[in-house]
């Protein structure tokens, strides 16, 4: 799945399903996988060369787990300590939301499969078996959910082995970061903005008034970075906007989204959160409304008033569009008002959201 389809795709993400699609993309921005590292095995950091890191497409996962697991693998360049030669590694980050007692299993499933597609390529390309070298694989489960974990994350954990046979059960060290159970300053102890991401998202469910101030605080940190890490800035702004939206009552939405734009460093940023924010929460709300007015009504009434939501929605999409790119070309204009469909506009209203430039918008692939 392309970044634009995950990006777009958590804003219609169910409840349920908001945690794994949110950690998959903020684990999509190769410094939010080093501020990762950074947190549970910080001595890794500077042997690992971030800079070349490449997300791999799970073609190794089984098709039938591929939709419902939410693993994420790189590859990536590692400086051994001792050797001068550079060693390309996995990095394997699995996401969980909820505690799975055979997690340990899981992680060696994942890992088997990633050396198995080693072994097909190998011999798709009729390498020698004398020249096989499997890569190391760096294993990390990061949990975010609010139970807490206890089992440990092996094989035997699960098993009923007498001593005799422990030492035939495979044994491998796995990373964990139990977001919720970690000490703030655990989290922070690098400075790095992805543990002020997570110190938000520890609030998540707490009051309005723990929140607010974690917000406050992890934007002051957000902020502080510079012109070069732009991307990276707006994607931990834009979780925290997201982070609020699908996890907080629609009453308090406009107080937080407020707080969050006014706490951006950036007049151009507050500017557009102050708008997303605005736009989307209209979104959510006329969503809400058109349920209730399409159960107690005529149908005639009904599909006048989805008429009237359309071309709202149509305004609502050339208003962004004018906002975030100045001049729009009257043919994609004349493209955006021949859509009928609400739920076309509500995808590329999505799109319009996060597109960086007006290239990556077609309105066509939402014309339905």
């Amino acid at each position: 799945m392309s970044k634009e389809s995950e990006i777009r795709n958590l804003f219609d993400a169910r409840i349920e399903q908001f945690s794994d699609r949110s950690a998959r993309w903020l684990f999509q921005d190769r410094e939010n996988v080093r501020g990762l590292i950074e947190i549970v095995e910080g001595e890794l950091v500077n042997l690992i060369d971030f800079s070349q890191i490449v997300q791999l497409n799970r073609s190794f996962v089984p098709d039938n787990l591929r939709e419902q697991e939410s693993d994420i693998v790189f590859s990536v360049p590692f400086q051994s300590e001792s050797d001068t030669d550079e060693l390309l590694i996995y990095i394997l980050i699995e996401h969980q939301s909820t505690v799975d007692p055979t997690m340990g299993f899981r992680v060696l499933f994942y890992m088997t499969q990633i050396w198995d597609s080693q072994r097909r390529e190998w011999e798709s390309q009729s390498v020698p078996k004398g020249q096989w070298r499997f890569r190391p694989i760096l294993p990390i489960v990061f949990y975010t959910g609010e139970q807490k974990w206890t089992t440990p994350l092996t094989l035997d954990a699960i098993m009923e082995v007498p001593d005799v046979l422990s030492r035939f059960v495979p044994k491998f060290d796995t990373l964990f970061l139990g977001v919720k159970d970690t000490d703030e300053s655990e989290l922070t102890k690098t400075d790095h903005p992805l543990g002020w991401l997570l110190t938000v998202l520890q609030k998540e469910h707490g009051t309005v008034e723990a929140l607010s101030e974690a917000l406050i605080e992890a934007l002051s940190h957000i902020n502080t970075l510079d012109e070069a890490s732009t991307q990276q800035r707006w994607r931990a702004i834009s979780y925290l906007l997201l982070l609020i939206l699908h996890r907080r009552p629609a009453e308090e939405h406009p107080e937080l989204a407020h707080l969050l734009g006014q706490h951006v460093q950036e007049a151009s940023d507050r500017e557009e959160v102050e708008l997303m924010a605005q736009t989307m929460a209209e979104h959510l709300i006329e969503q809400g409304k058109a349920q209730g007015i399409q159960q107690g009504i005529e149908q005639g009434k009904a599909q006048g008033i989805e008429q009237g939501e359309i071309k709202a929605k149509q305004a609502d999409v050339l208003k962004i569009l004018r906002h975030r790119f100045d001049a729009v070309p009257d043919s994609l204009a004349e493209e955006i008002n021949s859509i009928r469909s609400l739920p076309c506009l509500d995808a590329l209203l999505e799109r319009v959201l996060t597109a960086n430039t007006l290239d990556e918008i077609d309105s066509t692939d939402f014309d339905g």
